[in-house]
């Protein structure tokens, strides 16, 4: 049995450590550092959450960094007809002067408690399947909702190891959070898509917002100091954030249906969607500023999800997981007691994938979650048709039913002709993988082509109408089945077989996680927690020193610099996406170009830790993740300590470079350091 390093190395499952199993040994054995029980509090309590990012406290004023692109959607909404701030970038010198971000919120953990004693009660022994799900289900209902009535803050039952552990996390929510400061879209996002997901970088991806509870500024107890020097190469540094999704635990044969069946599909969605919108925003000035953030989302959804089938594709990658699977489950087969208990989950869950594979095809290409018009319709026919039944026949709650009805009633607008472009792309691909006689194909196109038939659904339908819509709710079964809008004779048609569909595969799904389960919990039999959980978007440690990497038959630098910036957007003629904002031209020679910009570290990260800080044993601030290399994006599978992938994170001297001498915001500046 391996121990300590070697263990975490030869499992891949990665550096992401929870608050409440800290791995002391490891951090003891790898870096001869032991921090203190104050320090991980301390760590704990600086570091936020917020919508899909990470962020934390780098003042005793409630100042709160996190990442230009985490709060892209503030950015634009306190923007007004004469200032594009996504354009032109935003700074409020004065307190007075930070406009609240609408809708953004700042979470803090408080508080870890474990539950799984409850969780697992609630299924008791010889309940299986859907429903030993449904009752541990109810009974994290009831766990978060007596937490929140009890304690005020806002409460989640995490699920950790697959439900080897079950985790309460307790949050304090920071409701009024006001911009500070954001750089130019372009000084956060130089080089554009091309350089996404790429290094060498030199991008100031950082945005500065402030906390406010009742009108003044939060005075948090603990926040993160900021370090002068920033980070050095081949120094220890931690990431302190939220990753959100790793698939680490998850078994061989799991892997083989994403790589099979589900990433190029999703893949292939993306570009679609990417496809359409590029052609309406080129069509439309007004209309490209409005589905800026939807082109700039599908953007890095596909460049991160080729990187994750490159890595599913690479024969290395899929050995050393098939090599670790093969001794896990010798450890557990040589205890009789274990393989009992375990033995049999993975041939369960390859049994379940190769079903899913055969939906898969089916249930993709049927899914119709991207045409708003059409869900509409399909929410008209499951509406009436369930209000027709008794109470206790129906199939869906009473919130799935005010939910449909609530989207039923909507005024808000639909685009049109995004959804007939993109459902005639849907239904040509439907039409070659699923054949032409296939019924939900052949219920769509009625003898017409893809996009005559894309036309009739989206354009002749009364769906976009709320008054249309509410005619038919009012008129109930008899008027949906007399009804010969195109939109509903095809929900009609299809509705029935999608419903099936969708619970068989909830039923799979179901059964695996169960298996899920008990692959996690022979893996805490075997390993206990001396291994992390896959990320589950909420508050990890993670650990890594400063290094560069092999790169083109030489090194990656560990760090670039002002010069680089100017270099490279000099190489490329300054043209788009590599120009300069107005501001960074014509003060170039105030800067101290050797000064580090960007760099790169050994962290752990995946997709969820923007925003998070970096910081050293001190837990000073010495720079902020952004990105991370093309050679990253396979960890979501497998963590290989050795090999090029890299976290890339904003340097904090680069930060206090601009503020102070390209953006004049010296206050911001003597805050975050101080002084």
């Amino acid at each position: 049995m391996l121990s300590g390093v070697e263990a975490v190395e030869a499992a891949g499952l990665g550096k992401m450590w929870t608050f409440d199993n800290p791995p002391l040994d490891y951090l003891k054995e790898r870096y001869d550092f032991s921090p203190s029980p104050e320090w991980f509090e301390h760590v704990r309590l600086a570091s936020l959450r917020t919508g899909g990012c990470s962020a934390s406290f780098v003042s005793p004023d409630g100042l709160v960094m996190t990442n230009h692109h985490c709060a892209r959607g503030c950015i634009a909404a306190v923007s007004d007809e004469g200032h594009d701030y996504m354009v032109q970038g935003f700074y409020a010198a004065t307190r007075d002067a930070e406009p609240v971000c609408p809708r953004m919120f700042l979470d803090q953990l408080i508080d870890i408690e474990d539950v799984t004693g409850r969780v697992d009660a609630a299924a008791p022994a010889g309940v299986a399947g859907e429903e030993a799900a449904r009752l541990k289900q109810a009974e994290l209902g009831r766990i978060q909702e007596q937490c929140q009535e009890t304690s005020g803050f806002r409460c989640q039952v995490v699920s950790l190891y697959h439900g080897g552990i079950y985790s309460l996390y307790k949050y304090r929510r920071y409701n009024d959070v006001r911009l500070v400061f954001a750089p130019e879209g372009q000084a956060a996002f130089f080089g554009g898509d091309p350089d996404n997901f790429t290094y060498p970088r030199h991008d100031l991806d950082v945005t500065f917002v402030r906390a406010y509870e009742n009108g003044e500024p939060v005075h948090p107890e603990h926040y993160f100091e900021w370090s002068e020097a920033g980070a050095a190469e081949e120094e220890l540094i931690f990431v302190t954030g939220n990753p959100g999704t790793t698939l680490r635990l998850q078994t061989l044969a799991q892997l083989e249906y994403l790589r099979d069946a589900v990433y190029p599909r999703r893949l292939e969605d993306y570009r679609d969607r990417l496809s359409v919108l590029r052609e309406l925003a080129a069509a439309d000035e007004a209309r490209a500023v409005a589905l800026r953030n939807q082109i700039f989302g599908l953007e890095n959804s596909i460049k991160a999800y080729e990187g994750y089938l490159g890595g599913l594709e690479d024969p290395e990658l899929m050995a050393s997981k098939q090599a670790f699977e093969r001794s896990f489950r010798a450890a557990v087969s040589a205890d009789p007691e274990l393989n009992e208990k375990y033995g049999s989950a993975w041939d369960e869950i390859a049994r379940i994938n190769r079903e899913l594979t055969e939906f898969d095809a089916e249930f993709r290409y049927t899914l119709i979650g991207n045409f708003r018009t059409l869900v509409l319709a399909r929410d008209i026919v499951r509406y009436v048709g369930e209000m027709a039944k008794a109470p206790e026949d129906r199939e869906f709650s009473e919130e799935e039913t005010a939910e449909a009805l609530e989207g039923i009633n909507s005024t808000d607008p639909i685009d049109r002709d995004y959804e007939e472009q993109l459902l005639a792309i849907r239904l040509e691909r439907a039409r070659e993988v699923l054949g032409a006689d296939h019924p939900w194909v052949q219920a769509a196109l009625r003898g017409r082509d893809p996009a005559g038939a894309a036309r009739v659904l989206i354009r002749e339908t009364a769906m976009t109408g709320v008054e249309a819509r509410r005619a038919l709710v009012d008129g109930g079964v008899a008027a949906v089945q007399a009804s010969n809008d195109p939109a509903i004779v095809f929900m009609r048609s299809v509705d029935a077989r999608a419903r099936e569909l969708a619970r068989r595969i909830n039923e799979l799904e179901a059964s695996e996680s169960l298996y899920e389960e008990r692959v996690a919990k022979a893996l805490f039999e075997v390993y206990g927690t001396m291994l992390p959980p896959d990320a589950t978007f909420t508050l990890r440690l993670q650990d890594g020193v400063v290094r560069r990497y092999p790169y083109n038959g030489t090194y990656a630098p560990y760090k670039t610099t002002f010069y680089g910036l100017y270099d490279r957007a000099a190489a490329f003629d300054y043209r788009e996406p590599w120009s300069l904002a107005p501001r960074w031209i014509e003060r170039k020679d105030q800067l101290d170009l050797s000064t580090p910009l960007n760099f790169v570290s050994t962290a752990d990260i995946i997709g969820g830790n923007s925003g998070s800080p970096v910081i050293n044993r001190d837990a000073e601030v010495v720079g902020l993740v952004f990105d991370g290399n093309i050679e990253f994006l396979p960890g979501r599978f497998l963590f290989r300590e050795d090999d090029s992938g890299r976290t890339v994170s904003v340097h904090s001297m680069a930060i206090v470079e601009a503020l102070r001498k390209i953006y004049d915001a010296v206050a911001l500046a003597d805050e975050l350091q101080g002084r």
